[in-house]
């Protein structure tokens, strides 16, 4: 059967109560009520084929959960069509949901006060997973993920990069071919980060999963997904390649300097922006065609000790995009 994820014309309105304040505006709101819509996503369009790793990116607010929600049958949509592993999600029932799992950084089905292998236990008989495929896959998620010394501690003595780690454990047990993950290093250290990165490669890898990624840590896409969905206000913004989105938005580069004794801010002005100088390190900002040129001025002129060039750091081209679409080139 299929795991890819197709939206087409996906849109989801809410018909919110308009309230003004004050007990007046209460007392109204209550006899003569109002309402306007609230369109949280309009008319969103993509495919994503199986065993793809896709990263959905947009500010707080922009669409994303609701339209994670509506693929996983939690929402229904006020127009457009939804297939996902060949379902419909919000009529495929129990055998839709044995194709997929969402996981919610800042949600938890862990037990607090029992073990993770409680929780486990549970899922293998929601999904009705056979004992000897159960034991199978949990010896297979616990050396990927290293969960062998917290198996038996209660989740309340865990770390949130373990409880992580359980979480996935937990939603995958019944080796979905699809994942939705929506922030799963939330809150995570940079080490716990990694070992999330490192999980989905390797269980991608193993499985052929399909992945729709959300997360606010870059570090994330960036590792794991070379094709991103870019979602503000409700209307999908991009759909492609992270180069491809780098060479549209960022028609800059950054030259960065270690300098030698001698050179100043205002010699480096006249090169480009001065991002930032504190001596010996400056980072100067040029049109992308110039870069090369540039770099071969500076070095004749100024006494530099290293220089290399680079595109502008992810977050900055994510952020251009959020604010000005992805048709703008300024810097």
């Amino acid at each position: 059967m299929a795991s890819g994820i197709t939206a087409e014309r996906l849109s989801k309105t809410f018909r919110v109560k308009v309230r003004d304040p004050g007990l007046g505006g209460a007392l109204r709101a209550l006899v003569r009520p109002r309402y306007r819509d609230v369109h949280a996503v309009r008319e969103v369009t993509f495919r994503i084929e199986p065993g793809e790793i896709v990263g959905f990116l947009g500010p707080n607010g922009a669409g994303k959960t609701t339209t994670l929600k509506m693929l996983t049958g939690l929402l229904h949509p006020t127009g457009g069509r939804v297939e996902v592993a060949g379902f419909v999600p919000w009529t495929g029932g129990p055998a839709f949901k044995r194709r997929i799992a969402l996981v919610l950084g800042n949600r938890q089905q862990l037990v607090w006060d029992l073990p993770p292998e409680e929780t486990f236990q549970l899922n293998r008989a929601i999904y009705d997973v056979p004992e000897a495929d159960y034991r199978e896959r949990l010896a297979e998620l616990v050396a990927l993920l290293q969960l062998s010394e917290v198996l038996e501690k209660p989740v309340r003595q865990l770390s949130l990069g373990e409880r992580m780690k359980c979480e996935l454990a937990a939603a995958l047990l019944h080796r979905p071919p699809i994942l939705f993950l929506d922030e799963p290093t939330l809150g995570l250290d940079v080490t716990a980060q990694e070992a999330i990165r490192g999980f989905l490669a390797a269980y991608r890898e193993r499985h052929g999963a399909t992945v729709l990624l959300t997360s606010h840590y870059m570090q994330d896409v960036t590792a794991l997904a070379s094709r991103v969905l870019i979602i503000n206000r409700g209307r999908l913004l991009y759909d492609g390649g992270l180069d491809a989105l780098v060479a549209r938005i960022a028609r800059t580069k950054r030259i960065e300097l270690v300098l030698g004794d001698g050179a100043t801010a205002e010699a480096l002005a006249a090169f480009g922006e001065l991002k930032s100088f504190r001596f010996p390190n400056a980072v100067l900002e040029v049109p992308r065609e110039e870069a090369a040129a540039t770099s071969a001025r500076l070095l004749a002129a100024l006494p530099v000790a290293d220089l290399s060039i680079e595109d502008l750091p992810i977050e900055d081209v994510i952020r251009r995009a959020f604010t000005h679409g992805v048709e703008e080139d300024d810097a």
